[in-house]
């Protein structure tokens, strides 16, 4: 609740036009994601600061994740990969994460997937990394942490292969993984992916 206080009220009332309403709706949620960060901005806060009602945002964007997936620009819909990860059981998340993945790579969004990493390499955009934290691992994170592991250090590691894998194939061209089939991808760093899930890590040592 205090969190709706920190910025100030814009009018209330429906915006004309639906070009007019979505992008005042993206300009209050992009502001309110920098500020407040995913987990402490609510939909009700970002319709009260573009001036429409909680409903119109649900309408335009759906949920809090596709519509920060809007703010970031961010190529497909999250939800599709996402409820694929959510769906599958525990012991196949590394293949089912590195198929997911592939398949939004190798689409016509994939060119779009590539521009965002590049950005965020470059630390051009720190939404795209929220946007990855706070949404993406998340969702992860949640289905392996336990009271003894709480899951962080294990998604930061499948994001780091992913990443490196999405590197080699897409940006550098490291042959042969850039013309290696999904599935032989999938069969390959799908295990490496599980382990880091599930399996044992290392631990530091005094």
């Amino acid at each position: 609740m205090s969190g709706d206080r920190t910025r100030p009220r814009r009018r209330s009332g429906r915006r004309p036009g639906n070009v007019d309403t979505k992008a005042a709706i993206l300009d209050a949620a992009r502001a309110r994601f920098a500020e407040l960060g995913f987990d402490k901005t609510s939909i009700r806060a970002v319709a009260t600061d573009a001036g429409v009602d909680p409903a119109l945002v649900h309408h335009y964007f759906g949920t809090k994740q596709q519509l920060f997936a809007a703010v970031v620009d961010f190529p497909a819909d999250p939800e599709a990969t996402l409820s694929a990860i959510d769906t599958a059981p525990v012991d196949e998340l590394g293949a089912t994460i590195v198929g997911a993945v592939l398949s939004v790579w190798d689409s016509p969004a994939g060119p779009g997937v590539v521009a965002m990493v590049r950005s965020m390499i470059a630390g051009e955009t720190q939404l795209a990394r929220s946007f990855l934290l706070q949404v993406v691992l998340e969702r992860v994170r949640l289905r392996i942490a336990t009271p003894q592991d709480d899951g962080h250090a294990r998604v930061a590691l499948v994001a780091a292969q992913m990443m490196g894998v999405l590197i080699a194939r897409k940006i550098v061209g490291l042959e042969p993984l850039t013309s290696m089939p999904a599935a032989t991808v999938v069969a390959t760093v799908g295990p490496s992916v599980q382990r880091y899930l599930t399996g044992e890590i290392g631990t530091a040592t005094a």
